[in-house]
């Protein structure tokens, strides 16, 4: 019963999201055209629920060629320290540091909570290089959807290495609950309002 409650809250919330941002990311459209060539948005492959890889769709903060300039870590013991955003990376382009610090670049992972790829809440999804490197247990975040915002991300989201994340997902799967969910969409308005851990 949570589960389906879970899943018409993403629906009904993503729908009204959507609508409401939509002049916003209109305007957001506008800055990324101007502040130079590239894509408007930035699609790239996620792993989702079950290790169902799907398309993330966001506003682009980086240069066109930036994936081509990224190195993923090699071993799992590389997660301890690995950051997969950085503050000073100069692959992003000026409007994008602004959209990520605003968190306003995740504006369209609605659509994707809206078509079911992903939910509200839930651990960020990761890109599949680095879901390779899972051991039996970092697999176990898997087990729900990926969300737009998550435990995580209200307890220091780019500050915090690839590994605590996954430790803070992990607490979130095993100690899932609706009202669980409705506390962290609570502290992440103020989180983004605060700017917490944003690179």
């Amino acid at each position: 019963m949570q589960r389906a409650a879970k899943r018409v809250l993403d629906m009904v919330l993503a729908f009204v999201g959507l609508l409401a941002t939509l002049p916003l990311s209109m305007a957001i459209a506008l800055l990324i055209r101007r502040d130079g060539p590239g894509a408007i948005l930035f699609r790239q492959v996620r792993i989702g629920q079950h290790g169902r890889p799907f398309r993330l769709v966001k506003f682009r903060t980086m240069m066109p060629d930036a994936e081509r300039l990224w190195r993923a870590p090699d071993t799992t013991e590389a997660l301890a320290g690995y950051r997969f955003q950085d503050e000073g990376d100069d692959r992003i382009t000026p409007v994008g540091r602004w959209l990520r610090r605003t968190s306003l670049d995740e504006l369209p992972n609605l659509w994707n909570v809206l078509v079911g790829d992903m939910s509200l809440v839930g651990p960020r999804p990761e890109v599949p290089e680095i879901v390779a490197l899972y051991d039996a247990e970092m697999r176990q975040r898997l087990a729900v959807k990926p969300g737009i915002t998550g435990l995580a991300q209200v307890s220091g989201r780019g500050a915090l290495s690839t590994l605590d994340t996954i430790r803070f997902d992990l607490e979130y799967c095993r100690r899932w609950s609706l009202g669980r969910d409705l506390r962290i969409l609570c502290r992440t308005v103020g989180s983004v309002a605060r700017r917490d851990g944003a690179m």
